[in-house]
């Protein structure tokens, strides 16, 4: 995936911001209206919502996979996180100054190995998220799950192993489908406040 500038980020950020606003005051409102103009690009994208200044999860819905296009995913994925986010009620029109939004481009995922050797060498905290799937079971983690929890990379792999409610180990087996990506990820820190990229300099400490 190509690099965002940080005005990208920002303008995917008050984008995803917008489409909450609109349609915390009308559900039907045409989502068309609110896409941003560029972004035809088709990456996967994830939209989380936190509280502030607690930081506790809000909502999180997103695209793994890069099937429509961004200007078009981030305005859907918003909605979704806001609204739509079955581990929570719909957020409220009085939630919406408590609230930070964050946006994540994602990277096409990869194969993090068939041993358990590969699979914890090629893990770089900070850098990668975690996909797994077994059977009708799957599990995605963002990056800075990892560096938030102080996970290590043993931690890491066990807990996207209980995100899709497996077993801590299921991570070691190899018919077990384990895949890497990595983000870029644009963050309010405040609500509607500045948009830093996570993990960048002049960042918070991510």
């Amino acid at each position: 995936m190509r690099a965002y500038s940080l005005e990208d980020g920002e303008r995917l950020v008050r984008t995803a911001r917008r489409a909450i606003e609109v349609c915390a005051a009308d559900r039907h409102a045409d989502r068309h209206t609110l896409e941003p103009q560029g972004f035809g690009e088709r990456y996967g994208l994830f939209v989380t919502l936190e509280t502030h200044p607690g930081r506790e999860l809000r909502g999180c819905i997103g695209y793994l996979y890069g099937t429509i296009a961004v200007r078009r995913s981030v305005v859907e994925a918003a909605i979704s996180a806001a609204f739509e986010d079955p581990r929570f009620g719909p957020l409220s029109r009085n939630e919406l100054d408590d609230i930070t939004v964050e946006v994540s481009a994602l990277g096409k995922p990869e194969s993090l190995g068939e041993t358990e050797k590969e699979r914890i060498g090629n893990l770089v905290i900070g850098r990668h998220g975690l996909i797994i799937e077994r059977g009708y079971s799957r599990g995605l983690l963002l990056p800075n799950v990892a560096t938030e929890q102080n996970f290590d990379r043993l931690e890491f792999l066990e807990a996207v192993c209980e995100k899709a409610g497996l077993e801590n180990g299921a991570w070691k087996a190899r018919d077990t489908v384990l895949q890497r990506f990595e983000t870029q990820i644009f963050r309010e820190v405040e609500p509607t406040g500045a948009v830093v990229e996570v993990g960048q300099p002049g960042s918070e400490n991510e």
